[in-house]
């Protein structure tokens, strides 16, 4: 791929999604992009690239910002951020939410559903405890195409066998033919919805719990800055905001702080969590 080629992905990438990609990685942008150019009827990347400098079809720019989106997830990926909201987050909840009896979680860059339906997973066995409360989870991604994927709730074999557990496979799920089908009372629990992170947030509600996880790192920093900030403005004052282990996040912004003791979950850097060294702030 010739370096003008790649600078004008480059850029319609960091401008469509934020997605700030390394010169490095023109061998993904090869391969994600051939199948684009072909679907489009493009004999080469570089037709592709001559009609992006014109006044491209937007399907198409949507289609080059979907190919180059990672969409790689599991169910209860990395494992350790979903103990800590099971243990941590929400028995803190379940106090300070006891009277609304509501709970409000937003899974950023959901992707084809694992997350949500996991986080789902562990808010409906908290139901059949407590089945006055009226858990919600809002799952966004910025793929048209997965987002579908999600909202069919049917995954293979090989999908429900990475992360999620015999158990509890057999008791929220049901098999239909060579796929496995989340129960209807799991699934009504999220509402799957476009949003492109980059962009603003008004028409967000407020959130007591946001997982934002494997997605920061795909931006630069400023990006980062900006995703976070606008983030913390629909997280509760005593929300949690939880990312991967791995996200360092602390010469980005000074608005959050990690909850110590919980080296993924984050709060308010002025909010009642910051300092204790637990979620439920004993």
């Amino acid at each position: 791929m010739k370096l003008t080629d790649f600078d004008v992905y480059k850029q319609l990438l960091l401008s469509q999604s934020g997605l700030d990609l390394s010169q490095e990685k023109t061998y993904i942008l090869e391969s994600r992009l051939k199948p684009v150019a072909k679907k489009w009827g493009y004999p080469a990347l570089g037709s592709m690239t001559m009609a992006l400098n014109g006044v491209p079809e937007p399907g198409l720019i949507d289609d080059i910002v979907e190919a180059m989106t990672n969409n790689d997830t599991s169910f209860f990926r990395d494992g350790q951020p979903f103990e800590s909201f099971k243990k941590d987050v929400l028995p803190y909840m379940e106090k300070s939410r006891a009277k609304a009896k509501t709970l409000r979680v937003w899974s950023a860059g959901c992707s084809s559903g694992q997350e949500p339906y996991s986080l789902a997973i562990i808010l409906k066995e908290m139901q059949e405890n407590a089945p006055a409360w009226k858990p919600q989870i809002l799952a966004t991604d910025i793929s048209d195409e997965i987002l579908e994927q999600a909202k069919e709730g049917r995954y293979t074999q090989f999908e429900v066998q990475r992360g999620l557990p015999v158990q509890l496979l057999m008791k929220h799920f049901q098999q239909e033919g060579d796929k496995w089908q989340i129960d209807e009372d799991v699934a009504s629990i999220v509402t799957f919805y476009k949003h492109n992170l980059v962009e603003d947030m008004n028409r967000l509600d407020m959130f007591d719990v946001i997982f934002c996880r494997h997605v920061l790192t795909s931006f630069n920093k400023e990006t980062q800055r900006k995703v976070l900030e606008n983030m913390l403005e629909h997280l509760e004052p005593d929300g949690f905001l939880i990312l991967d282990d791995s996200e360092d996040v602390s010469n980005i912004t000074d608005q959050i702080k990690n909850v110590e003791g919980r080296k993924n979950v984050f709060a308010h850097a002025n909010g009642p969590h910051v300092g204790s060294t637990k979620a439920t702030g004993t």
